[in-house]
Order: structure tokens, then sequence, then C-alpha cells
């Protein structure tokens, strides 16, 4: 009896090493990339917008949207005034932070590029 108690301890003991050992390696794969559960991006402040904004729609709202942070400013005051969205307070500034490090307009160019090395022809030739 002895003997199988002091097997189960140093086997659970093993368990939790290889646990504790491997938990860094977990971290540091979600440090970077896409939340696989909700399409948002990975970052420290990610599950403080989980919890304050895909409690009442899903995340592509998010991620199908680019605005500055007034415009994320501006659709959170309209969603408080006509969503019943509750006042997020002291974490404000830190959802608005994530929205705008992530979710901010992108550099675009005004039109196409120039098509090039287009062999051109006549419409007589045909």
């Amino acid at each position: 009896m002895k003997n199988l108690l002091l097997f189960l301890l140093l086997a659970f003991s093993i368990v939790l090493i290889k646990c504790k050992n491997s938990q860094p390696q977990i971290q540091e794969e979600l440090s970077v990339g896409i939340d696989p559960d909700s399409g948002l991006q990975i970052d420290p402040n990610l599950m403080l917008v989980k919890g304050q904004c895909t409690a009442c729609h899903s995340a592509k709202l998010i991620t199908q949207n680019r605005f500055t942070r007034e415009g994320w400013k501006d659709k959170i005051v309209w969603m408080q005034k006509t969503q019943n969205l509750w006042d997020l307070g002291e974490f404000e500034p830190a959802v608005l932070d994530y929205l705008e490090k992530y979710y901010s307009p992108e550099e675009r160019a005004s039109r196409r590029a120039n098509l090039e090395n287009v062999e051109w022809y006549d419409l007589n030739e045909r």
C-alpha cells in the first residue's frame, strides 16, 4: 500500500512539473496572432474587449469595421444611447486602445495600381 501511494505521488508530481513547464510555451504561442474563438487579434486586452463587446454582438462586427479612435468612441456612445450598452468606465481607454491599434483605417491607394507589361492590340486586328 505504501509503495502504491508513493508511486501515485511520484506520478502526480511528474505530471505537475510537465504541466508547469509547458505553460510558458502555451502563453508564448498565444501572444501573437488571431484568437481562434473570436477572430480578434491576440493582445493583453483581448479578454477585456471580448468581455465588453462580444457580450452583445459577434466579434465579426468589430473585424469587418475600421474606424479611427474617435470613430470607435462615437460607436460606443451610439450603442450606449440606442442599444443599452453599459458605461465602460475605467475600461474604456483600454478598449479604445485595442480597437485603435488593430482596427483603425488602413492606408490604401486612392485607386488601383496601373497595369504593367500588358500587350495591347488594335481592335481592328481581330
